[in-house]
């Protein structure tokens, strides 16, 4: 009798969870029954072109995973056991388990589930933190994040988290965090996984992009833009990068990681330091009255200069000319002129195509 599938990955998940080394596609093979009554255990069955499973026997009519009788099994096939245990590892990563991937000396692919990265620590969340997180859920529009906070949420619950009723729901306000860029979901992905990406790039003041070889560490939303922080290989440094300046498809590399991913606080200080937030000066600006409110916001002092014209001193860091720039005709800089000039090229460029 052909094993269920949710058994097959709470095997696989049990021994990659009990493991103290990574293991190898091959070594998995041979030690979980779903695959060794589907394939053989690898080493002991002859492979080659005519030992092949046919296509059939793991996809069923419904599209869901099937296994193939006893009777082809002894025939096995690499290919399909490939395809399967790829299948059966996305989705052990759809159901939260953090699957690392370890290359060995001997260049073989290994996989582990270190328990200390997919354990939970005691839920201690009151009512309304529990209500905190459920408006948190849905602020994702995409598809994909908004299953995998949906997820995320009946896990807390079956954890012990309190169950708070929605004091949003029906409301006028409703929360939502935008994501256009196409880059988006590949990024998350690989930053996930921890696997290198290559994308072409193209900066703020090129006409052309440049291809860039990254380690994906986090993408981080500042100002309503997304950006990526990672390790970029062919510069050997830290770089942040805004998505919507990413031309083309991201491509995911199974290469390791060469530098060490800085913990979360450390890369969202760099993420607001590269777009704009540290601020290493103070600049004068002229606000029409009635707009600018984000940079009123931020301002350090206001003085009234007549005539519907406001005059702001605002911190002056990294960035800020390209925020200046989206309030077109509304804000004019007075100092420094460093920033001055930057704003005029930047809209130049714009007016110009």
């Amino acid at each position: 009798m052909a094993i269920a599938k949710a058994e097959r990955l709470m095997n696989l998940a049990l021994c990659l969870l009990g493991t103290r080394r990574p293991l190898s596609k091959r070594e998995l093979r041979g030690s979980i029954e779903a695959y060794i009554e589907a394939f053989g255990p690898g080493n002991a069955v002859a492979f080659g072109p005519g030992n092949a499973v046919a296509s059939a026997a793991d996809v069923a009519p419904d599209g869901s995973d099937a296994v193939p009788s006893p009777r082809t099994a002894g025939n096995g096939s690499d290919d399909a056991f490939n395809r399967m245990f790829e299948r059966d590892k996305e989705d052990l990563r759809e159901l939260g388990l953090i699957i690392e991937t370890v290359e060995g000396v001997d260049g073989e692919t290994g996989y582990l589930a270190r328990r200390d990265s997919n354990r939970l620590p005691p839920i201690t969340l009151d009512v309304e933190e529990s209500a905190a997180l459920g408006l948190a859920a849905k602020v994702w529009q995409q598809a994909r994040l908004a299953s995998a906070a949906s997820g995320a949420l009946q896990k807390l619950r079956a954890a012990g988290m309190p169950l708070a009723e929605d004091a949003y729901e029906g409301g006028a306000l409703e929360t939502r965090i935008p994501v256009h860029e196409a880059a988006f979901e590949p990024l998350m992905l690989a930053a996930r996984d921890r696997r290198t990406v290559v994308f072409d790039y193209r900066k703020a003041n090129a006409a052309r992009p440049e291809q860039r070889h990254v380690e994906p560490w986090t993408l981080e939303c500042w100002r309503g833009h997304w950006y990526l922080a990672g390790w970029d290989r062919d510069r050997e440094a830290e770089r942040v990068f805004r998505l919507s300046r990413i031309t083309g498809r991201v491509r995911s590399r199974a290469l390791p990681f060469t530098a060490p991913v800085p913990d979360h606080v450390t890369v969202r200080e760099t993420v607001e330091s590269w777009a704009g937030e540290t601020a290493t000066g103070t600049a004068l600006i002229k606000v029409r009255a009635g707009h600018g409110y984000p940079l009123r916001a931020k301002a350090l002092s206001r003085r009234d200069l007549g005539d519907g014209w406001d005059e702001l001193e605002i911190p002056y860091g990294h960035g800020l000319d390209a925020w200046l720039v989206e309030f077109g005709p509304d804000v004019v800089v007075l100092e420094p002129d460093d920033l001055r000039a930057d704003v005029l090229d930047r809209l130049r460029a714009v007016a110009e195509g």
